[in-house]
């Protein structure tokens, strides 16, 4: 048998063994050969994304790192207002769309309209929280509706621009990652014929759940109600008159501007529903240490936490701010990357009720610096929130509920005091409240007195940290880390060239025939036919042999 000699040299342990003699059978060799180019040469993918912007591109852009960092080539369509989303970036290639549809810097002009209407004034009776209530309904709505116009605009112009489409589908993609939090996404993928996977939580049309899974509405508590899987009698009634006020107020924003767009560009026949049901993967940005137990579906993988990371150092001013503390600790507060200051007069108060701690406050903030402001507390344009959460002189965290806060202070088993303003936002605070982690302060009710009291019983209530750091290690006892498990379930569908196994067919039934209406009607139809047919039968043995017979007289 033919060997082949290798002289190489060998260093273990710092002693040096040179001219070692090997001999290594052909077969073998070439085994060898063709692994090593398997692990240098990988297989790789290319992905387009077509994102949210703003604090949903946050998340986005983990996953688009991780991507890159398994060697997938990534290209992100963006519009040319994008704010978030930078057109040079070394993680991926940009497509910049010439129409609006991003978040402009001014998005305060979104957000401070409707904090306006709920600050007018503190509600006096139920009238005037009802009243309150239908102003800022209306607003939002009205304010996404000409934010979906906007997209469905930029999605219509994407799709007349011959060249470009003609380049994304020359591209050969893999895979189109989206956030259904958009329309433009889902129908890009059925105009290219590529997978879909979706990055999400909420879409155009709801909490993703609710319209991919069985969510009996008896223990499914709708969003923005605060409802738990416990629900009296009268709470069920609020559940399901704000399922279907809700569904339909969904409907009314965004079917007027995407089914025109279905019906365009794919046909009179084209159901505009099952473009957002039909994605092979939903990468759930949350888990059931957060979430109700509840029904699911096989393609849904919960990814939840999974931008959370152990903490960086601090640099080193704010480890020496955190320091100076000693054993009272510190406090952390900012309100999301959207919402950087407040009204002056909420800002005075709760500057105010920081004074009265002892504890050091580290707040993000970039309005008028309030004259109530104490020594104990650092304002700052920008703070590193995952280290800071991970610091263990960090005592409680002050947010407004967006869910990458929320999870992170899981994360962390972090207590916190919630001033939820916007969206999801309530519903994500009352979900740790339920659980023992959290106060929640109506910005609305807010002075300092008020805030201070939920301040001191977050920080002086044992009971609020314990939960806390039983939420983290549950969350933290995972075979998989999440981001992980995104980035497998992306690269499954890119293998396998989607996933159509793990989707329900019930996504393509109508509601007649998911809920076996038709199969109700037919037995009962049939157990109406048979009753009828044996009482005739009775009635006509009655008749024929005792009714009809008749007296002889004698």
């Amino acid at each position: 048998m033919t060997r082949v000699m290798l002289k190489h040299a060998v260093n273990i342990g710092g002693m040096c063994q040179s001219n070692m003699i090997m001999t290594v059978p052909p077969l073998a060799l070439l085994t060898f050969t063709l692994l090593l180019n398997q692990l240098t040469g990988a297989p790789v993918g290319k992905i387009l994304v077509f994102p949210l912007d703003g604090s949903h591109w946050i998340n986005m852009k983990i996953l688009i790192e991780a991507l890159h960092a398994k060697g997938h080539e990534v290209a992100v369509l963006r519009a040319k207002d994008s704010w978030y989303i930078s057109e040079k970036s070394p993680f991926y290639t940009s497509i910049t769309l010439p129409s609006t549809g991003g978040f402009e810097e001014n998005f305060d002009t979104f957000l401070l309209p409707q904090l306006a209407i709920r600050l007018q004034g503190k509600p006096t009776s139920l009238w005037s929280l009802f009243w309150t209530q239908v102003k800022l309904q209306w607003m939002v709505t009205n304010q996404f509706s000409e934010f979906h116009k906007r997209v469905s605009e930029m999605v219509d112009k994407m799709f007349e621009d011959e060249n470009l489409m003609r380049s994304l589908h020359e591209a050969k993609f893999d895979v189109v990652l989206t956030d259904p939090g958009i329309g433009g996404g889902a129908m890009l993928a059925r105009r290219l014929q590529v997978p879909l996977v979706f990055n999400v939580r909420w879409t155009i049309q709801g909490e993703a759940h609710l319209l991919l899974a069985p969510s009996p509405l008896s223990y499914i508590p709708f969003t923005a109600t605060e409802l738990t899987d416990r629900m009296t009698f009268p709470q069920r009634i609020k559940n399901v008159l704000s399922y279907v006020l809700g569904m339909y107020t969904l409907s009314s924003i965004t079917e007027p501007h995407y089914k025109p767009l279905v019906r365009k560009y794919f046909g009179p026949d084209a159901d505009y529903s099952t473009f957002f049901l039909d994605a092979d993967i939903w990468l759930m940005r949350i888990d059931f240490v957060f979430e109700y137990p509840r029904p699911t579906m096989p393609n849904v993988v919960y990814i939840g936490g999974f931008q959370c990371k152990p903490p960086k150092p601090l640099s080193e001013d704010l480890e020496k701010f955190v320091q100076s503390s000693g054993d009272h600790g510190v406090v952390m507060m900012t309100l999301g990357t959207l919402v950087g200051k407040l009204p002056q007069d909420v800002a005075e108060e709760i500057a105010a009720a920081f004074a009265q701690l002892p504890q050091k406050v580290v707040w993000r903030y970039v309005g008028e610096r309030p004259v109530n402001l104490g020594n104990n507390t650092l304002l700052v344009n920008w703070l590193p929130q995952n280290d800071l959460l991970g610091h263990p002189k960090t005592r409680a965290f002050v947010c407004h509920g967006g869910t990458n806060g929320v999870q992170e202070a899981i994360y962390h088993g972090v207590p916190v005091v919630g001033l939820p303003l916007f969206f999801d936002q309530h519903d994500n605070l009352s979900r740790i409240k339920v659980r023992g982690g959290a106060v929640n302060v109506d910005i609305a009710m807010l002075d300092r007195h008020i805030f201070a009291d939920a301040l001191r019983t977050v920080l002086y209530n044992s009971s609020y940290r314990e939960n806390m750091q039983r939420l983290s290690r549950l969350h933290r006892d995972q075979p998989m880390k999440p981001l992980d498990r995104a980035v497998f379930w992306i690269e499954f569908v890119m293998r396998h060239k989607g996933a159509p196994h793990l989707q329900t067919q019930a996504n393509k039934m109508s509601w007649f025939v998911y809920n076996s209406v038709d199969v109700i009607a037919a037995l009962l139809a049939a157990f109406l036919l048979l009753t009828f047919t044996c009482i005739s039968v009775v009635r006509l043995l009655w008749r024929r042999f005792f009714v009809g017979k008749k007296v002889k007289p004698e």
